[in-house]
């Protein structure tokens, strides 16, 4: 095999290395879960276009009364926001009351309260840094 295949051979190497190098996890511990029924679906969103419409990754768990831990893995560093739910009745959906309001407890990164609806992406917003990081989200 000539010298240059083997330079792009290696070069492709190194960049597949490095991109399992990038890749941050996310530590979520989730407390004031009401009961083990159900389950708690996380979604995380990478920018305000997408933010409550598309997550960039999401993962559903089963409730576990009291705190329970989410590990998100191989997120790129970068800026984030977290939304979260406690789907008690296993129905896959955030239920509503007749008003439009959320009945079932839920929560957003950086615990932020929304006014008149839910926060913004700039309020949830925080840095995942390339070594990972850990964050608390309380459910109401």
């Amino acid at each position: 095999m000539p010298l240059f295949r083997h330079a792009i051979l290696l070069a492709g190497l190194a960049g597949f290395a490095c991109t399992g190098a990038s890749a941050a996890d996310l530590n979520l511990r989730v407390q004031d879960v009401p009961s083990a029924q159900g389950r708690i679906l996380v979604a995380v969103y990478d920018s305000a276009g997408s933010f409550l419409k598309r997550p960039a990754r999401a993962v559903q768990v089963p409730a576990a009364a009291g705190s329970l831990d989410v590990v998100i893995k191989d997120l790129p560093p970068g800026e984030y926001g977290v939304a979260l739910f406690h789907d008690s009745n296993g129905n896959g959906k955030m239920d509503m009351n007749a008003m439009g309001i959320p009945a079932e407890d839920h929560a957003f990164s950086n615990n932020a309260l929304g006014n008149m609806g839910p926060p913004s992406f700039e309020q949830v917003k925080f840095v995942l840094p390339a070594a990972g990081a850990s964050t608390t989200i309380s459910l109401r």
